[in-house]
This record gives structure tokens, C-alpha cells and sequence, in this order.
């Protein structure tokens, strides 16, 4: 017997006994094994079995994470392991010794990845690179068979604490990116709360991946007294009874206690984010090559938006506002310090800004696909989206507005919803942009007014057209309007049903009053009809019509519409018919040119009027 495998096998013979046969009872709360190729050789198998006998329990594994990688430069293997932040070092090499017995046992021995959990440890191998990766799959959740009193009170106090939490865990050290709470929840009753990352991550990575788990609680744990979400490079998990050690997590750092910050913090924490992201003119000017039309990717009411590339590579979007834009410096400062705030993957990232005399420059990520617009208004480029990319593209600007109002540092209603708002990246990944009007509410303001009335035609509701009220439930109706775009591929104001031309809600509630949807769905959809297909666009056609009811309190919120999206089993409410109002005889309203930014859209939206006259009270 080779030496190795004979040091391996005697390994797990003296690992067994000396926990008396338990091991093999013990299996991991869950685990995923990779693919296993047909060709492969044993010589990954050899560096696998040789890396987890010899690991060595340097001083990170005082700090619950351990992450180590074979010498040998052929077949090579990484592994990372991580223990939850209040455990004790001696519980914690116990739980990864275990892990590593387990996971050849469970995961064929050709499997070049795989990964397995228990309640206090997890233990991770791949033959590629996953050190300071930030990895969201595979992931696994679990929740509490029991609901919570006062659901809504409960999530409220649920995001808030979570929101915490991962501030407070995404600011920590390279050794331990770990944050426990509680707080005071409904009913009398304490709420406990943990978020961790991998320390090998960075701040921002970390902050990332919190902030997508927390947007996940409604889709695993909605409204339920305790749930986790748990994914590969960060955790968390809340409970109404206490589940961690605050004792062992005092030894190291103090332990993290309501009440939560201030908002007046709040405020002062993100003017400093904000500074920290202002980048020097000459840069930018440089990576556009000094705004070269030849770099220019877009043209709106806003100004101009080019590609660029920095020094280290990275493609950019730069947007350069005009000097004689609708969007002052008040607006240009509202959206550098929202933007500052925010951190999704469905929404695009803020890179830096610069504000320079007369020049005002907002630098994003460059996404290559352009905005929705581009694509599903086009009637050969829509037919490269199919229902199910559709789909995932209408579950990302979901779950971007789900952030947007409960889950981020702040509630914002973005007040300009629309498809050439919406970029998509290399891989079709929905990402709001554009937050030049959007608003911040309290944390529990439901609604507000406005003298000032802007937004687009077709996406704005009956009540802010009105009265200058808005609410989330503004940005509901625009999310319907804008995902029966999806679903048709033509303009909401422009819809062809024959040789009539009428709005698509009209449409839309016509074609499912009558339990039909080949009326108001794209034709290129329908040569891949399917059951499940046709089934899922009478649902979405369905959820669409809720959004436009004329009632705001009628209208779901983003966290039901997420739920009924990615749940076919849940029942949709009955709608009512939506209500539109004739726009062109509404009396005191002037109409002028969209001052829409556009951003990265080569063709705008014919039927873009924005609405800036007040209304009388």
C-alpha cells in the first residue's frame, strides 16, 4: 500500500476511535459534492487525502478560519475551513477534524469540489482558486417551522438588526469578520442575530455578500421566528432564543448589543464613505481618453456616458452630466451619497465620482450588455431572451427594489423605474441604475409628497400624478408596467392589439380576464411554449396587474412579489381592473422633454415625458 494512503486510512481508523464510532453517525447538516470527471487520475485524489491528513493548525485557526493549499503545482488543491466566530479554538479543530473525515466519505474521491456544513463549522476543497473569493453558491437555508407574532413589526426589527450586523461584520479585522446582536423585537420578546464572513474576503466583499443573503430572509424565512442563510463565504442567522456564546466572543472583541446606531450616524458614516470613493478629473479624463466620441456609449437628458479604463484595468462607465442638465448639484450629491450607501448585485456599483469646477462625474461599473431597452424593444435582439432569461432578469429588478425598500441602510424609493434604467451584465444579471431622483424615507414612513413632480410617462402612478404622493408602492406600480414590457417586448403606451393601439395594462387585463396570454405575450416567446412556461406568464401577467391597482394599499409589496415569483405554489390574490388615467387632459400639467439619463442605451424611449409643474394642493 503506498505510504500515503496507508497514512490516510491510518488517520481515519485512529480519528474513529477515539470519538468512539460517532463520527459516522454524524453526518453534515448538508453538503454539496462536485461534478466527478470520467477521466481523472489519482493524483488529485493524493494531494486531496495528503493536504487534509498534514494540515497544520497555524495561529488563524485561534481565530476559527483555516485555509491552506497543496505544494504541488499539478493538480492542485485549496481548502478553507471556518468555525462560527464564538466558538472556542478546542471545538473548533474538533469540528474541522471531523469535517475532513466526513467530507471523503459523503463526496465521491474524484470530486474536484465540494463543501460541507455543521451547526458550528464548515469545511470547504476545490481545485481552483477560492481564497479572497466571494462565492455564493453553493449555499443552503434553513428556517423555524413557526411564524412570528406581528409579522410585520417582527421584520421590521428583523432588517434593522441584520443591516447592523453586517455593517459590523463587513468593518472587522482580517481575522475574524464576525458580528452577534440583540435586540428588543415584538411582543416583549428578544431577537438574536449573527452575520460572519471568511476573513480572507475584503470589507466590501464581505458587505456584498451579507447584504444578498439578507435580501434571501424573505425568500427562505419569511415572517418565521428564526432562519439562517448560509452560502460559502459568509452566514446568517437570527433566533428568538440565544444560540451563540456571548462569553467566548467577549474573550476576543467586544460583544455587539442594541440599541442600533442613530441615524445621525448613519448620516455622518456615509458623507465618509462618499469621500472615500471621489477619484482625481485628470484619471478619468485619461481612462475616456479625454471623452472621445469614439468612447461613447450613450447619450441622454443627463449628459453623455463613456467607456473607460483605468489603470489597473477595470472598465468603467462614466457619466458626465451637462452643464445644462436637469440634475443640479443637489441631485448630483443625492445620488453619489445614495449610491455610497448601497451595496447589491442587483443594483449597478458606484466606482467613484469626481466634481471638479463646472464637471460633475459619476464612475460605475461598466456592464457590456447595455440596458434592458436595447434588447427587448428590438424585435431581433429580444429574441436572444428567452422566457426563463426573462425570468431571471425580472427576479433581479425584484430583488433590487426588495433591497432598495427594506433591506438596505436606508428605505429609497426610486421613483424612476423603467427599462432603460434596468443594465444588464455579461451574464444578463438584472442591476438598477440611475438614483437621480430617488428619495430616502424614514425607516417607518409609509408615504410622502412632493411639490416637484418627475418621473416618466406610463411608469408613474395615478397618485403621484395627482396629488405628488409617493410611497414603495410607487415603485410597485412601475416594477408592473415595466415587467409587462418584459413579457411583451413592446413600449407600455404603444401596445399593438390589432390595428388598436392602447396602454399594455389595458391589454394585459384583457388578455387575462380572459384567461389567455398569447395576446399580450412577446411572439418570439411562444415558439418555445411549454406548459410550465405558459403557466409561469399568466402568474407574472397575473402579479402584474396586482402592482397597477389604482388603491396603493392594494398593491402588493416587494416582498410579497419576490415571494409569489419564486413560489408557484403561493395563491395570487384576484385583481381588480387597473385604472389608467388619461394623461394629455389632466388640467396644470406641462410636458417637456425626458431628462433621463439613459445611461449606456444607444436608443431612448419615444414615450418619455417627464412632469416637473406643481400641482395645485
Amino acid at each position: 500500500m503506498p505510504r500515503v494512503s496507508f497514512l490516510f486510512f491510518l488517520f481515519c481508523l485512529i480519528t474513529l476511535i477515539s470519538h468512539h464510532g460517532t463520527i459516522a453517525q454524524q453526518d453534515f447538516l448538508k453538503y454539496v459534492c462536485g461534478e466527478s470527471p470520467a477521466n481523472s487520475n489519482s493524483s488529485f485524489r493524493s494531494n486531496l487525502r495528503s493536504l487534509l491528513l498534514n494540515m497544520s493548525y497555524n495561529t488563524q485557526i485561534d481565530y476559527g478560519f483555516y485555509n491552506f493549499s497543496s505544494s504541488n503545482n499539478f493538480d492542485k488543491v485549496y481548502v478553507i475551513g471556518l468555525c462560527r466566530g464564538d466558538i472556542s479554538g478546542q471545538d473548533c479543530r474538533s469540528c474541522i477534524q471531523d469535517s475532513r473525515v466526513i467530507i471523503l466519505q459523503v463526496c465521491s474521491p474524484n470530486a474536484r469540489e465540494a463543501i460541507g456544513w455543521y451547526d458550528i463549522c464548515f469545511l470547504r476543497y476545490s481545485n481552483r482558486l477560492i481564497f479572497g473569493v466571494m462565492e455564493t453558491s453553493p449555499s443552503y437555508n434553513s428556517s423555524d417551522s413557526s411564524d412570528a407574532l406581528e409579522k410585520d413589526e417582527f421584520k421590521n426589527v428583523l432588517m434593522q438588526m441584520m443591516s447592523y450586523l453586517r455593517e459590523r461584520a463587513a468593518s472587522r479585522d482580517s481575522f475574524r469578520k464576525f458580528a452577534v446582536a440583540n435586540v428588543s423585537g415584538p411582543g416583549n420578546q428578544t431577537m438574536y442575530g449573527l452575520a460572519q464572513c471568511t476573513p480572507d474576503l475584503s470589507n466590501k466583499d464581505c458587505d456584498i455578500c451579507l447584504s444578498g443573503e439578507i435580501s434571501d430572509i424573505s425568500k427562505c424565512c419569511d415572517g418565521k421566528r428564526g432562519g439562517q442563510v448560509v452560502p460559502p463565504s459568509c452566514y446568517i442567522r437570527f433566533r428568538l432564543d440565544s444560540f451563540f456564546d456571548a462569553s467566548a466572543y467577549n474573550n476576543t472583541q467586544p460583544f455587539v448589543q442594541s440599541p442600533l446606531p442613530h441615524p445621525a450616524s448613519k448620516q455622518a458614516e456615509a458623507n465618509d464613505a462618499a469621500d472615500s470613493l471621489q477619484m482625481d478629473f485628470e484619471t478619468i479624463r485619461m481612462a475616456t481618453n479625454d471623452f472621445a466620441d469614439a468612447n461613447k456609449l450613450g447619450q441622454g437628458g443627463f449628459g453623455a456616458v463613456y467607456l473607460g479604463r483605468l489603470y489597473d484595468g477595470q472598465e468603467i462607465a462614466v457619466k458626465r452630466l451637462s452643464r445644462n442638465s436637469g440634475q443640479g448639484d443637489v441631485e448630483f450629491k443625492n445620488e453619489v451619497l445614495l449610491m455610497a450607501r448601497l451595496q447589491h448585485r442587483n443594483l449597478v456599483k458606484l466606482v467613484g465620482f469626481c466634481l471638479k469646477k463646472e464637471e460633475r462625474l459619476l464612475v460605475y461599473e461598466f456592464l457590456p450588455n447595455k440596458s434592458l431597452d436595447y434588447f427587448i424593444f428590438d424585435p431581433i435582439k429580444r429574441a436572444c431572451l428567452n422566457w426563463q432569461k426573462r425570468v431571471k432578469i425580472i427576479e433581479g429588478i425584484s430583488r433590487g427594489l426588495l433591497y432598495l425598500h427594506q433591506d438596505s441602510r436606508v428605505q429609497i424609493i426610486h421613483r424612476d423605474l423603467k427599462p432603460n434604467n434596468i443594465l444588464l451584465d455579461e451574464d444578463m444579471n438584472a442591476k438598477i441604475s440611475d438614483f437621480g431622483m430617488a428619495r430616502l424615507f424614514a425607516v417607518d414612513q409609509t408615504q410622502s409628497n412632493t411639490s416637484t413632480i418627475g418621473g416618466t410617462y406610463g411608469y408613474m402612478v395615478p397618485e403621484y400624478a395627482k396629488h405628488g404622493i409617493f410611497s414603495t408602492k410607487s415603485d410597485v406600480f412601475s416594477f408592473g408596467v415595466l415587467v409587462l414590457e418584459i413579457v411583451s417586448g413592446q413600449k407600455n403606451g404603444e401596445f399593438h392589439n390589432g390595428e388598436n393601439i392602447e396602454h399594455i395594462g389595458t391589454a394585459a387585463w384583457k388578455s387575462w380576464s380572459k384567461g389567455m396570454y398569447s395576446n399580450i405575450a412577446d411572439p418570439t416567446l411562444l415558439i418555445e411554449e411549454e406548459g410550465s412556461s405558459r403557466s409561469e406568464m399568466m402568474r407574472c401577467i397575473q402579479i402584474c396587474l396586482l402592482c397597477l391597482q389604482e388603491n396603493a394599499a392594494h398593491r402588493p409589496s416587494m416582498a410579497s412579489i419576490v415571494t409569489l415569483l419564486s413560489s408557484s405554489s403561493c395563491t395570487i390574490p384576484i385583481p381588480s381592473e387597473p385604472f389608467f388615467y388619461n394623461w394629455t387632459s389632466m388640467p396644470s400639467i406641462k410636458i417637456i422633454p425626458s431628462s433621463s439619463s439613459g445611461d449606456q442605451s444607444v436608443e431612448e424611449s419615444r414615450n418619455e415625458l417627464t412632469f416637473t409643474e406643481q400641482f395645485p394642493r
